[in-house]
C-alpha cells in the first residue's frame, strides 16, 4: 500500500495542472456621503416615483424598480458609476441589491431613468449623466424640476434613436417603454396607466386614498340614513294627521 500511495503521489507531482486565475478583490462603495435629495419636495418626488413604479409592476417578476443607487458599469473601475435617482430595469429578477453591477446583470441596464432635478445638479443631469444614460442604451431619460429652478417647462425627457438622444418636452409625456404617461399637475409629477387611465399611486398614498374614500362612503351612509329617517317620520307624522282628521270627520268634531 505504501508503494502505491508514493507511485500516486510522484505522478501528482509530474503532472501540470492548470494555475487558477484570481481576479483581484474590488470593493464597490455603496454610498458617497451625499444626501438622497437636496429638499423635501425632492424627497418626496422620488419616493413617490420609486414606489408608484415598484407597486405598478409588483406582478412581474422580471422588472426591477430602484432609485439613489449606484450603478456601476465597468468591472473593476469604481470611478465608472453611476446614481440614478429612479430607473427600471426589464429583463431582470427583482430582489434588493446593495449596488447594480452591470456585468452581474448580463449587461442589462436601465431601459428608463429619472431624474429629478434642481439648480444644483443640472450640470451634472443635462452633461455627464446624460453622456453616461446614452452610453449605456438607455431608452428614455427624463427629468423634472419640482421646483421650476431652470426647466421651462418643468418636464423634459429624451428619447433614443440611431443618432442620439432626441429632445421633448411639456406637460404631459408618454413613456412607451412603461406604457405610462408622465404628467405635471400642481407641482408634482404624477403617472398614469395609458390603458386605464387610472394614476398610480404609492402604498401609502393608496392607503390614504382608500381611508378617504371610506370616509367619503360612511359619511354618505350617514346622510342617507338621516334621510330616510326623516322621511319615515314626515310620513308617519302625515299618516297621523290624515287618521285624526278622519276620526274628527266621522265623529262629526268641528274645530
Amino acid at each position: 500500500m505504501a508503494e502505491v500511495l508514493a507511485k500516486v503521489r510522484e505522478e501528482v507531482k509530474e503532472k501540470e495542472w492548470p494555475t487558477a486565475v484570481l481576479r483581484p478583490l474590488v470593493y464597490y462603495p455603496e454610498s458617497d456621503g451625499e444626501p438622497m435629495a437636496e429638499t423635501d419636495t425632492h424627497r418626496k418626488q422620488m419616493v413617490y416615483l420609486i414606489e408608484a413604479l415598484d407597486d405598478y409592476f409588483r406582478d412581474d417578476p422580471q422588472v426591477y424598480v430602484a432609485g439613489n443607487l449606484f450603478l456601476y458599469y465597468e468591472e473593476g473601475d469604481i470611478r465608472q458609476v453611476v446614481a440614478p435617482d429612479v430607473f427600471v430595469v426589464k429583463g431582470v429578477s427583482k430582489g434588493d441589491r446593495r449596488t447594480y453591477l452591470l456585468w452581474e446583470e448580463e449587461h442589462k441596464g436601465p431601459q428608463v431613468v429619472f431624474e429629478v432635478t434642481s439648480r444644483r445638479t443640472r450640470k451634472e443631469d443635462l452633461g455627464p449623466k446624460k453622456g453616461t444614460y446614452e452610453m449605456l442604451g438607455v431608452q428614455e431619460y427624463f427629468l423634472f424640476d419640482p421646483l421650476g429652478e431652470y426647466l421651462e417647462p418643468p418636464l423634459v425627457g429624451y428619447r433614443l434613436e440611431e443618432s442620439g438622444y432626441r429632445q421633448t418636452a411639456g406637460e404631459r409625456l408618454v413613456s412607451e417603454v412603461l406604457g405610462l404617461e408622465l404628467r405635471v399637475e400642481e407641482g408634482r409629477l404624477w403617472l398614469y396607466d395609458l390603458e386605464t387611465g387610472e394614476k398610480l399611486l404609492s402604498p401609502l398614498e393608496a392607503q390614504a386614498a382608500r381611508r378617504e374614500a371610506e370616509a367619503r362612503a360612511e359619511a354618505a351612509e350617514a346622510r342617507a340614513e338621516q334621510e330616510a329617517t326623516a322621511r319615515r317620520e314626515a310620513e308617519e307624522e302625515l299618516a297621523r294627521l290624515r287618521a285624526e282628521m278622519a276620526r274628527r270627520r266621522d265623529s262629526g268634531e268641528t274645530e
